[in-house]
């Protein structure tokens, strides 16, 4: 802004967005600070150059205000666990497919994990029946993002909340 722009010409806006035309860059700040204003340099890349004249605080201040809006509006994704055995029974099952359902509901993303612990690894297809028969019970509220798949001695999948 102001006295650090190196280029000789550039094309300047005025404070009421009104195109002024293509100006000499000493000429330009004169007419900003007869205002009470700043030159700042907008589009570097152009050519020539293009600049604005402003209120360089108000400007920053309310670049600030909007990230702030932006930000206030944005919704954190939060990667909920649901762990399971290899010998879970049925009504465990539903339990934990229920704190699923609830952390579904409030926009979160599930990772439901199956340990083998010793040989169980062995009979990974129960693992993959256990997660089928996990989803079925959450599938109206939920998308699979990552299908089950078996890392070391956990086999894990990610359920996400269906679109609406």
């Amino acid at each position: 802004m102001n006295e650090e722009i190196k280029e000789k010409e550039v094309r300047v806006i005025g404070d009421d967005n009104s195109p002024m035309g293509i100006i000499d860059t000493k000429e330009a700040i004169r007419m900003a600070e007869e205002k009470d204003l700043d030159l700042v340099l907008i589009s570097p890349n152009a050519v020539p150059p293009v600049c604005r004249i402003m209120d360089f605080g108000k400007f920053v201040y309310e670049q600030a205000k909007k990230e702030k809006e932006n930000k206030k509006n944005q919704k954190v994704v939060v990667l909920k666990e649901v762990r399971l055995s290899a010998s879970i029974e049925e009504h465990d099952v539903e339990i934990k497919a229920n704190n699923a359902r609830k952390f579904l509901t409030e926009g979160d993303k599930v990772k439901v994990t199956v340990r083998f612990r010793g040989r169980e690894a062995d009979y990974s297809f129960k693992g993959t029946k256990i997660l089928d028969n996990f989803f079925k019970k959450i599938e109206d509220l939920s998308v699979i993002e990552k299908p089950a798949k078996l890392e070391g001695k956990n086999m894990t999948m990610i359920v996400a909340p269906k679109r609406a």
